[in-house]
């Protein structure tokens, strides 16, 4: 048996060798193409950040300058007045109402916050983990979230397109940053408060908040801030009058975001979605009918303003009173339809086929109706059913009403088997209804217009002024732009001359006929008409004005002088190349507006001075700062148009007139003593006027059609004009004291019989004009006054008138 041998100690050669190590193994494919790709990756990551570093180094410098975001001033519109601070008219693309931050209710801004960025005060613009929350939200769930934070809402609205492109985002997100630098973070949430849209064409959660509920932003409820709040994401799509179950659905769920943000409590939560909400427009105090005034403001503030106006938040208040301006209102359409409620009815609006299909009758009424809007009370409708004694429309509501004996009296004709084509009701007739005490009745838009305006006479505040009978109707503004012949309203002005001459209320002043040969006019003869056609015997000036007789005004105007008259005329503010220097002045051949008659008639109301009309009192910017603001000034002797006691015994005729002569009937309607005025018709009735005052107010009606023709036999600016006058005037001087103009009398002035100048007193002045060889049947010679008679010591122009004089042509005139 043999032992083994340690081979180091036999010392043999033979070692044994040691295992070889095994084969280094290679590596797999798989590890060696991922390492590869992530060092693709590496590159790409570091070339994509170099890219975006030079994209952002060329692009953030040329970003917008946010700083003027630090005096935020949106868009808002031009907000017009009523002195009372009714609004009247708003103008402006955008409906806008701009409220402090701190003025915007802690639960309007908790709504937003929880739906738009509830991490928005943590983050600095763009929200990262808003980001991946919202990527895994819209992976897992049913409803998507959003990315963008209130930051780049902001940045987008303000300065950049809508378009969805990875350019515009890419910018989006660097003005975020850009915006979080250079304002706070009140300041950022305050202009998305008040910029973004809400749809109804509101801007800003305050004018969502009026458009919607009718109510100021500070009074909305949780269930309403909820329902705006749902607002910016689609202002259509959740809309709550439009689409209500889905604006509700919106709401809802906005409400659940509150109270994960322990924005409210759950009870409050469930007591919010258990709220009614009521949808209604906000009404800005009374409601003031005043269309014409707000346009007429709108174009003074445009041509102040350009196309700032419109954006600028301007608020301008007018010298609008709302009482008067709405007794003004009511008066003017009152006295039209009592007018056309005298006239024939001309038929239909218009004729519409009515589909068989009853399921398609309502679209096709609502289309049809969509041209023909409201005028006030006065609706529109469509015929769907017409006999003798029904007649049976329809509106926009679909809902049927039925009319029947009086409702059918005024239109009873049309209804008859004698009515013409055009003139006959029938289904899909477009017809006007009226709702009155004893149920609804078909009438008719009238065409005849009608005009007033009030101003006072101490400052030229004008205080009322309705320019037609609708401006939806016709914008046309009567009041302005309407220059017509003023008719026997404009004698005051040529008796106001005749006092500067000598001729006193006591001159006698015949009243026999007048007849002007072409040798004489250059033209056609004239021989001009007192309005009832007769001729009586003389009368003194005091007589003649209060029965407005037109022979003693033309011997007036021929004793003053025509070109002297003109000159005078000129002190009221009417323009001599519309006061003809012609023996027609008299009967006012001239052309002028119900306002330039205003202003002239103030002239007499307030002692002799010039006053000029203004509208516009105040104007403000957005943040309450006066920008303007008119102070009447005191009435001053440089301001006098005429002598005191030329105003004074002026009134004291025209006082005559409305006690006892063609307007007696407003002193007996109002019953007040101080009351003067004239009335006023022109030749065939064209045009109807009263014009009359008060020591606080004067007041202007016209009545007449736009393409002047008659208004009817026997109709007067008395019988037309003056019941309107009457009628504001009950509700504009309700609570003034009565005001005596001719109590104190002025120096210069002193009575004998009548009021006389203290150098005409005693019979000095012009006693008698074409009296002392009175004929009341005088021979047609051609003689300037008709009767061979003198004028008094002043004498009398010439009657002789080129051709183009207003006597040469046929629109002549009969006072009343």
């Amino acid at each position: 048996m043999t032992s083994p041998i340690d081979p180091v100690l036999s010392g043999s050669t033979n070692r044994a060798q040691p295992p070889a190590p095994p084969p280094p193994q290679k590596r797999h494919w798989f590890v060696r193409l991922l390492m590869w790709l992530f060092g693709l990756a590496v590159a790409g990551a570091a070339t994509l950040a170099l890219l975006v570093l030079v994209a952002l180094s060329v692009a953030y410098p040329n970003l917008p300058d946010v700083t003027s975001l630090q005096n935020y001033q949106p868009k808002l519109p031009l907000r017009i007045y009523s002195s009372e601070g009714n609004l009247i008219s708003e103008f402006g693309e955008e409906r806008r109402s701009y409220v402090p931050f701190d003025e915007i209710p802690k639960v309007m801004k908790n709504a937003v916050l929880a739906i738009e960025d509830a991490r928005f005060y943590e983050h600095g613009g763009i929200d990262y983990v808003g980001v991946a929350r919202a990527g895994l939200a819209n992976f897992s769930k049913s409803k998507s979230q959003g990315a963008s934070t209130i930051t780049m809402q902001v940045a987008r609205n303000v300065y950049l397109s809508s378009e969805k492109t990875f350019t515009r985002k890419i910018y989006e997100m660097l003005l975020a940053f850009k915006l979080e630098h250079s304002l706070t973070k009140d300041q950022i949430f305050e202009i998305y408060l008040n910029q973004i849209f809400l749809g109804n064409r509101a801007y800003g959660f305050a004018a969502a908040s009026e458009a919607y509920f009718g109510k100021s932003i500070k009074d909305v409820s949780i269930a309403e801030a909820a329902m705006l709040a749902g607002l910016p994401k689609a202002p259509s799509l959740y809309n709550p009058i439009v689409n209500p179950s889905r604006a509700r659905t919106r709401q809802v769920y906005i409400l659940e975001r509150m109270v994960e943000n322990r924005f409210i409590t759950p009870e409050q939560a469930e007591e919010a979605r258990n709220e009614q909400l009521v949808y209604k427009r906000a009404s800005y105090g009374d409601e003031v009918h005043a269309e014409y005034v707000g346009e007429m403001v709108r174009q003074l503030i445009y041509d102040q303003y350009g196309a700032e106006a419109y954006t600028r938040g301007l608020n301008v208040y007018t010298t609008i009173s709302t009482r008067d301006q709405n007794a003004a209102y009511q008066a003017v359409r009152r006295g039209i339809l009592n007018y056309d409620g005298r006239r024939a009815y001309r038929g239909p609006e218009h004729f519409v086929t009515l589909p068989k299909d009853k399921e398609l009758i309502e679209e096709a009424i609502s289309d049809a109706l969509s041209d023909y809007p409201d005028a006030g009370e006065m609706v529109a409708a469509i015929v769907t059913e017409a006999s003798p004694r029904k007649v049976v429309v329809r509106r926009s509501d679909n809902e049927d009403i039925t009319i029947t004996g009086n409702g059918l009296r005024f239109a009873s004709f049309a209804l008859s088997s004698k009515a013409s084509a055009t003139q006959k009701i029938r289904p899909g007739a477009v017809v006007r209804i009226v709702k009155a005490k004893s149920g609804w009745e078909i009438r008719q838009l009238p065409e005849v217009e009608s005009a007033l305006v009030a101003m006072d006479p101490r400052t030229g505040a004008i205080q009322a002024l309705v320019g037609g009978f609708d401006f939806n109707k016709n914008k046309f503004n009567h009041v302005t732009q309407a220059y017509r012949q003023p008719g026997s309203s404009f004698k005051p002005f040529i008796y106001s001359a005749g006092l500067e001459t000598g001729i006193m209320p006591t001159t006698l002043v015949s009243d026999s006929a007048l007849y002007f040969g072409s040798d004489v006019t250059g033209g056609k003869p004239w021989s001009p008409k007192n309005y009832d056609g007769s001729n009586g015997p003389p009368l003194t000036v005091r007589q003649a004005l209060a029965k407005s007789k037109n022979m003693v005004s033309i011997r007036i105007l021929q004793s003053v002088g025509t070109q002297k008259t003109q000159e005078w005329a000129g002190r009221f503010g009417f323009p001599a190349e519309r006061t003809p220097p012609y023996l027609t002045l008299a009967l006012g051949a001239g052309t002028t507006t119900p306002l330039e008659m205003a202003v002239g008639y103030s002239v007499f109301a307030n002692g002799g001075y010039a006053v000029n009309p203004y509208i516009i009192s105040l104007i403000k910017d957005q943040r309450g700062n006066v920008i303007s603001e008119v102070k009447p000034t005191a009435l001053s002797e440089d301001r006098r148009a005429i002598p005191e006691r030329n105003a004074f015994v002026m009134n004291s005729l025209m006082n005559e007139v409305a006690t006892r002569g063609t307007a007696a009937r407003a002193t007996s309607a109002l019953g007040r003593s101080d009351l003067y005025g004239k009335t006023g018709t022109t030749n065939d009735s064209k045009d109807a006027w009263f014009a009359g005052f008060q020591a606080t107010q004067v007041a202007v009606v016209w009545m007449g059609f736009d393409n002047p023709r008659n208004l009817g036999d026997r109709e007067t600016g008395g019988g037309l004009s003056l019941p309107i006058w009457i009628q504001y005037m009950q509700t504009a001087l309700k609570g003034v004291p009565v005001t005596d103009l001719t109590r104190k009398p002025p120096e210069g002035v002193t009575r004998q019989g009548d009021w006389a100048y203290d150098e005409y007193a005693g019979g000095r002045g012009i006693s008698r004009i074409g009296v002392s060889n009175y004929n009341p049947n005088p021979s047609r010679s051609g003689s300037s006054n008709g009767d061979g008679s003198s004028s008094g010591p002043q004498g009398a122009d010439p009657a002789g008138a080129p051709s183009n004089s207003p006597l040469a042509n046929d629109d002549l005139f009969r006072g009343n």
